[in-house]
């Protein structure tokens, strides 16, 4: 165990540092600088070019800031000066993983139970009922889904504040938007899984011992059937723990896609990199536990040559 453990640890690292490299080179492709928009002397702008280290040959910067890096530091945001990437960070994450949390639990809990029922009501009205909804979640983007809901349930109807994360009602239509692809994506893989393990032997053994239908369903198919949906949840959870950058736009959310977007457009560096560094590292590492806790489930994972 824990030798396919620390393999897993060497790959996630090596994962990172080819991630910080090519988002580092990537980002200093963009066309224009983080100064072109403003009118200033070309004297100043050389020397906040200089101030902020740019005006070095490139593989040195990239060698400055891995070493920053190393040390926990992201630098300085080139359009919100004076402050650091860390402290936007700080800031922004908090909103971003509130966000998810109340979308990873609502598309989670929603979704297993879409699944059992489609799987137990099997060709049957509730199973189509639950695979439309499934269909709907993958097919409609979560934008398209914020922008309808806000047309929906703010606009027309005036039931719910159309943006902001503030009040309760507030949060409703921006966790929806958010968790109704992955509720659509745990969905139909508990389906599909339910369906799959209800003709194993294990099933036909716990019905001739004469365990009642629960029993069967709750003991051993679920159970068997709710493993593979671990393995996709690792990556969901980093995702909605991030927070959607075009959901939090939307509904004017001050989480890390609002960063990430407005750095974009104002050619912000070191904040792309920094938030791009960071959303990647808590992929990889929520990965890296996902894989951990799969190999300790099932033994087979980690048997290798």
């Amino acid at each position: 165990m824990a030798k396919y453990i620390l393999k897993r640890i060497l790959i996630s690292i090596l994962t990172i540092f080819v991630l910080v490299t090519i988002t580092f080179f990537l980002v200093r492709k963009l066309p224009g600088d983080p100064f072109s928009s403003e009118k200033m002397q070309p004297q100043i702008k050389e020397n906040l070019i200089a101030y902020y280290g740019m005006d070095k040959p490139l593989l040195q910067q990239y060698f400055t800031y891995l070493n920053n890096l190393l040390h926990g530091d992201l630098g300085y945001s080139l359009v919100y000066r004076g402050r650091t990437v860390n402290a936007i960070l700080g800031e922004s994450f908090a909103y971003s993983a509130d966000m998810g949390i109340r979308a990873l639990l609502f598309s989670t809990i929603v979704g297993l139970l879409l699944g059992i029922i489609a799987a137990l009501r099997h060709a049957k009205a509730a199973d189509y009922a639950c695979m439309i909804v499934a269909v709907i979640g993958v097919s409609v983007p979560s934008f398209i889904a914020g922008y309808v809901l806000q047309y929906i349930f703010a606009i027309k109807l005036e039931w719910l504040p159309p943006a902001q994360w503030e009040t309760l009602s507030s949060t409703i239509m921006p966790v929806l938007a958010l968790g109704l692809g992955n509720l659509a994506l745990v969905a139909r893989l508990m389906r599909a899984n339910m369906l799959d393990v209800v003709g194993m032997d294990y099933i036909k053994t716990a019905k001739a011992k004469g365990l009642s239908p629960f029993q069967v369903t709750t003991r051993h198919q679920i159970r068997n059937a709710i493993l593979p949906v671990v393995t996709v949840m690792g990556p969901a959870v980093a995702n909605l723990l991030t927070g959607t950058f075009v959901i939090e736009k939307i509904f004017s959310i001050p989480g890390m896609g609002r960063h990430y977007v407005s750095s974009i457009q104002n050619y912000d560096y070191t904040t792309v990199l920094g938030l791009t560094v960071f959303f990647g590292t808590f992929l990889v590492v929520m990965n890296l536990i996902v894989d951990i806790l799969y190999g300790i489930i099932d033994p087979r994972i980690r048997v290798s040559k």
